[in-house]
């Protein structure tokens, strides 16, 4: 990475002053001030719809400030375009990945580069930089065939190509295994003695902690404080963010499950894409109030696994699979709802919801088939109910605290984290009796992710089964009574929760339990 040795230490590499950013009435931004050093990781905190991504979108040129200064290098500069702020040294990472799925890896990357950093075998670089960074990717990989951790560190990958002077991170680790996280965390200690500026935006307060020197929190589009993380605990900082104490989730032991409302038996599948993982002889059962999580690292199995059981991936499967203790094979996705199933998928944004219809319309999207509404959505001649849609629009946003510019609003027009409330919220709206969840937190702050965990739990003791994949081994030992463990396409067995240790799943991650899959959750 540049060397930036040469920089006063006393001027910040980047200030902004007074910065203002309106939508109409609607204040994002208000009066912010902020200033970034170079060899430091700056965190920026905030609950969902602080402001934090509005504020750094405008650090990038992707949006123009309505009033107040930015400074770069002691200078008022108009980042005027992305292109420019990558000009000036200031690279970016987002939650929401910009890549052409149909694309590999090294044609996307060389989109985002300038002429000259695509001269020469690009691939080679790729290759060779991602893996001194501990990122490791294929260059020849489509990228419609990978993980979103693997998405993730391609851009990741194509910032660093580019010797970024500023690193803006936002939830970088949101979508990583605990041992990828701390890759990431060596790769960023090594930014930073190299002399490049990390801005870090994460809703993991334990890890803001680790590897931050400053924070600064957003409320509300305002400023609320100016901490050093390091003295401050995950409950101060957390309290900061939301205004008020965080939730604690209750997880009350349940002894009275009932019969298998999903179940797995042999299940072998091959992947329809060339860089898809095959699925072997995979085995579960989850009853009725029952958590079953499973976790992994990413681009293990999960994707395929959950296309299986939500039945987008057709009948390549060989197995038998139980749904509300019937046979489904051969049945798709909206014929597995109307049996009282609910998928919740990892990619919120193109696959759990569009970005450019609005709420109602991704409501009716999963919902249109389904027989559990007070009254049928779709009323055949008579057209789509537009008033209930509407309800389940405002009852959602209400439950979930998703916040928007205006009730109906775009999917697109979400920050991150309210987007997956509002997806979440969609299906645990329905009181399914089976749910199949991936990655239930990505991308939410603390309040929200106590809220959403809360909610799963108390479905389960209400007497639905629940099927939790997840990265976050935090979130799987807050939710789960079984854990197994996913693995280059083979599941292990399940444990009770209280019978395992962090230190146990880490060996399943790495494939103790391969070629000795039995049923889960039996």
């Amino acid at each position: 990475m540049q060397n930036n040795s040469n920089n006063c230490l006393h001027t910040p590499l980047l200030r902004v002053t007074k910065l203002t950013k309106k939508f109409g009435d609607f204040v994002a931004n208000d009066d912010l001030c902020l200033s970034i050093e170079t060899g430091k990781v700056h965190a920026l905190l905030g609950e969902n719809g602080a402001g934090k991504s509005t504020l750094v979108k405008m650090m990038y040129g992707a949006l123009q400030p309505t009033s107040g200064t930015i400074e770069w290098q002691g200078q008022t500069i108009t980042v005027a375009n992305p292109a420019h702020a990558r000009d000036l040294g200031i690279g970016m990472v987002f939650q929401h990945f910009s890549l052409f799925e149909a694309l590999t890896v090294v044609e996307n990357i060389s989109l985002a580069l300038p002429p000259q950093l695509r001269q020469g075998n690009l691939s080679q670089r790729i290759a060779s930089l991602s893996n001194e960074y501990g990122l490791p990717l294929n260059p020849e990989a489509l990228v419609a065939d990978l993980s979103v951790g693997e998405r993730q560190r391609i851009e990741i990958v194509r910032c660093l190509l580019q010797q970024p002077k500023l690193l803006i991170m936002d939830e970088p680790t949101a979508v990583l295994t605990p041992q990828e996280a701390q890759a990431l965390f060596a790769t960023l200690r090594r930014l930073v003695a190299e002399g490049c500026a990390v801005l870090y935006i994460s809703h993991r307060l334990e890890e803001v902690k680790q590897i931050c020197h400053d924070a600064t929190i957003l409320r509300h589009g305002q400023l609320v404080a100016k901490v050093d993380p390091q003295v401050e605990t995950a409950a101060t900082l957390a309290q900061l963010m939301v205004g008020s104490s965080v939730h604690q989730v209750n997880r009350q032991a349940n002894n009275d499950v009932g019969p298998v409302l999903l179940g797995l038996t042999h299940l072998n599948h091959r992947s329809s894409t060339p860089f898809g993982v095959e699925l072997l002889d995979i085995n579960l059962s989850v009853k009725a109030g029952e958590i079953l999580a499973i976790a992994g690292v990413a681009g293990n199995g999960q994707s395929e696994l959950f296309g299986v059981i939500s039945g987008e991936e057709g009948d390549r499967s060989d197995c038998s699979m139980v749904l509300m203790e019937q046979v489904c094979n051969g049945l798709n996705i909206n014929q597995r709802r109307q049996l009282g199933a609910a998928f919740v998928p990892e990619e919120r944004m193109g696959h759990g919801a569009v970005e450019h219809l609005c709420l109602t319309d991704n409501i009716l999207l999963s919902r249109h088939a389904c027989n559990d509404t007070p009254s049928p959505l779709n009323r055949g001649l008579m057209g789509i109910d537009r008033a209930q849609l509407a309800t389940l629009n405002s009852t959602i946003g209400r439950d979930y605290d998703v916040r928007k510019g205006h009730e109906d609003a775009q999917a697109g027009s979400l920050s991150g984290g309210n987007l997956q409330k509002f997806v979440v919220g969609r299906e645990l709206n329905r009181k399914p009796k089976v749910l199949v969840i991936n990655q239930p937190t990505w991308g939410v702050d603390a309040g929200a992710a106590a809220l959403i965990r809360q909610a799963v739990i108390d479905l389960s003791r209400q007497g639905s089964a629940i099927l939790v994949i997840s990265q976050d081994l935090d979130e799987i030992f807050e939710l789960a009574d079984t854990i197994a463990v996913i693995s280059r396409g083979q599941l292990s067995a399940g444990y009770a929760a209280s019978q395992l240790s962090r230190e146990d799943i880490g060996l399943m991650m790495a494939g103790s339990h391969e070629q000795n899959s039995v049923e889960v959750g039996a």
